[in-house]
């Protein structure tokens, strides 16, 4: 029994490349310049808090009430278990049964984006096959950096190649230096990038003039670059980028897809505005409060934000009146 199970395991992703062999093919023979991505990632993505209970359990009620909220924004899809869903303070079991929740509250038209990142291939392989079974649409895939000394352009791209090669849906290549301390190299971005089932990445680091030669640099691949922050989203548009993944979307949903609107318009003074009164209160959430921080606003607006599982601990009275002294500056409450 234990060498079937074995055996079972080691062939799933054979078979998951089997599955997608036809696929790749067919965005390999597609892709062009001008050509209309496989896989259209242009949109607003907010990416999900993980609600705890008092008791840090995964409080997955509160999770399905957050989602029939986002259901009325008109977001391109939610990323689950990214950087502000403490993807790494969840068990395997619990990451899977997020996924497979917010699957099942998700209208079949938008898409989800999970988290599944270990610091081995192997074990990214493994997590990123039971995503894809769980409901997930499109595997984001973080950087792994425990050994950041080792990981080099040839590491990298040799993991993500692996992970690309067996998994059964696209994978989108995460870069995030503020968290990992590494960022992905440009060249491994290009290489990677030529690769049919890598279809784009959600770059965090806030560098405007990266992002712009990442677009062009990938110009004639099926490769879609993400702004990673709402800080630098309209930048990012203007230099190319098709979509964000934006922790603030998590409070302001609305008004994140409306300065998306506003930039594929060419309304960029409305856009500018916009993006001028939201860099505050990103900041806030993100560099200044981080996930603490952000669940304090959720609940100003309505959704459950709850507290973080520990290490994380809640903001003090002080750090809760400034947070939400930074959103009434800006006309949010």
């Amino acid at each position: 029994m234990a060498f079937s199970t074995r055996l079972t395991s080691s062939l799933r992703p054979a078979l998951a490349v089997l599955r997608w062999a036809a696929l790749r093919q067919c965005r390999r023979l597609s892709t062009r310049q001008g050509s209309e991505p496989s896989l259209n990632l242009g949109g607003i993505f907010p990416p999900l808090t993980t609600p705890f209970s008092s008791t840090q359990e995964v409080d997955y009620a509160q999770l399905e009430g957050n989602l029939r909220r986002y259901a009325s924004i008109p977001f391109r899809g939610l990323v689950a278990l990214g950087s502000n869903g403490e993807y790494p303070y969840l068990a395997t079991h619990e990451r899977v049964e997020v996924v497979s929740c917010v699957r099942r509250a998700l209208p079949r038209d938008r898409l989800l984006l999970a988290g599944s990142s270990c610091e081995s291939t192997q074990a990214t392989i493994e997590l990123t096959v039971s995503m894809a079974e769980a409901g997930a649409d499109v595997a984001l895939v973080v950087t792994p950096c425990y050994y950041r000394g080792a990981m080099t352009t040839a590491a990298l791209v040799h993991h993500y190649t692996e992970v690309g090669d067996a998994s059964p849906i696209p994978v989108v290549l995460y870069s995030v230096p503020a968290n990992t301390g590494l960022e992905l190299p440009m060249e491994a971005v290009i290489t990677l990038a030529q690769h049919p089932n890598i279809i784009g990445i959600k770059d965090s680091g806030g560098d405007i003039t990266r992002m712009g030669l990442m677009v062009h640099k990938t110009r004639q691949e099926d490769f879609q670059v993400l702004a990673g922050s709402a800080s630098f989203l309209l930048a990012s548009y203007a230099v190319g980028a098709s979509g964000g993944v934006c922790a603030l979307a998590n409070v302001l949903g609305d008004p994140l897809c409306q300065l998306d609107h506003l930039c594929r318009k060419g309304q960029w003074q409305e856009a500018r505005d916009l993006q001028h009164r939201l860099i505050e209160p990103n900041t806030a959430v993100t560099r200044r409060f981080g996930i603490p921080g952000l669940k304090k606003a959720m609940e100003w607006f309505g959704y459950y934000g709850g507290p973080c599982r520990a290490p994380l601990t809640p903001l003090s009275p002080a750090q809760v009146e400034e947070l939400r002294s930074t959103f009434s500056a800006n006309g949010w409450l």
